[in-house]
């Protein structure tokens, strides 16, 4: 999905007979170049663009290795969690920051 200026949380679509954590982290690797261990599934979000409707299945993770190498993307933000809300979130990915940003982890 296109939008210009916009920032989301990385991903992609499950391939068949790919659990939502396996695609997780096949995306991660092939998006990114990065190893990373899930730690906990939040609430799937479906979002309407009103051309299509997109289900995000968010993750809480850890980055364990790899050097980021950017794929698929033009440009990346390692960010605190005190800086997430400094971003132009897609709108999908705000009901995901939203919940994030309210879970003790």
């Amino acid at each position: 999905m296109k939008l210009p200026l916009k920032w989301e949380f990385p991903g992609g679509k499950i391939e068949h007979n790919e659990t939502a954590i396996d695609c997780i982290i096949r995306e991660l690797k092939e998006e990114l170049n990065i190893e990373i261990e899930v730690l906990k599934k939040l609430s799937p979000h479906p979002y309407d663009y009103g051309e299509f409707i997109i289900n995000l299945i968010p993750f809480v993770s850890i980055y364990l290795s790899g050097t980021i190498v950017l794929n698929e993307h033009k440009e990346y933000k390692w960010l605190s969690r005190d800086e997430l809300k400094s971003v132009d979130w897609a709108p999908a990915d705000i009901p995901v920051l939203a919940e994030f940003l309210n879970t003790d982890l």
